[in-house]
């Protein structure tokens, strides 16, 4: 199977997904505490049902890592990663920037990422080596190469952890804007050159391995926090920014004693 046909059924999952969000937004429906105290939605099981069904027409062999609906076949070569709506308490709280989340990765490097917004139409989606493009049209990132100066989003839970806390508000300050928010939102606007920096933890792996072929292939660099490469056993910590000179300066402000 070629990285061309790997790229169509990526794009097929998310194509799928992407109206059924949108049949339950704004509307009511019934919203579920998970263990984690995440909420989870009747949209979001029917979302990521659907993403499987294209998997299993397309591609039965591969393995699959969901949200909802458990893993499957992860010591196969392909790997796909779904999450059929980040975002969740945007979608309750009727914000418009929730997404379906697509990686696939290829003995454990994510290759091919989609973020797709569908409320407002907004398709962001890479392959490695190949470039990143929103709604089809090829993007890159600001080339951003001061903290001073970049435009940078926290997002994610607050850490629990004091030491990790204390490094993340590092950040607070930092910067020319400083927002918090919008989930994996803000990184498919640093893949498209507004935000520079994005930093967050507590993640699981369908929350970050989309974002990583579409940071890298848009130009920029994201890893851990310690700087090592991101996959399926990663922290949950997440550093990206638009340039490796940026990447740089963050890592060097969340290694300081």
């Amino acid at each position: 199977m070629t990285l061309d046909d790997l790229l169509a059924t990526a794009m097929a999952v998310s194509e799928a997904a992407r109206p059924i969000p949108l049949g339950y937004f704004r509307k009511p429906m019934e919203i579920v505490d998970k263990a984690d105290l995440s909420p989870v939605t009747v949209a979001d099981r029917e979302t990521e049902r659907v993403m499987r069904e294209v998997l299993a027409a397309r591609v039965p062999e591969h393995g699959i890592f969901g949200e909802e609906h458990g893993r499957e076949r992860l010591d196969h070569r392909f790997v796909w990663v779904l999450d059929p709506i980040d975002g969740t308490r945007s979608f309750i709280t009727g914000m418009p920037l929730f997404n379906n989340l697509v990686a696939l990765l290829d003995n454990g490097v994510p290759v091919i990422g989609i973020v797709d917004t569908p409320a407002i139409g907004e398709r962001y989606h890479a392959v490695k080596g190949r470039g990143a493009w929103f709604n089809g049209q090829p993007i890159t990132t600001s080339g951003c190469t001061s903290l001073a100066r970049a435009a940078i989003y926290r997002a994610g839970h607050a850490p629990e952890d004091a030491a990790q806390a204390a490094r993340f508000e590092r950040f607070a300050d930092q910067g020319r804007v400083n927002r918090y928010g919008y989930d994996a939102y803000a990184y498919a606007l640093l893949a498209s050159g507004h935000v520079d920096l994005m930093l967050e933890t507590d993640l699981e792996p369908y929350d970050y391995l989309s974002l990583v072929p579409l940071v890298e292939a848009a130009g920029g660099v994201v890893t851990d926090w310690a700087g090592q490469p991101l996959g399926l056993g990663s922290t949950g910590e997440v550093l990206a920014a638009a340039t490796p000179e940026l990447h740089s300066q963050a890592l060097a402000l969340l290694r300081q004693s």
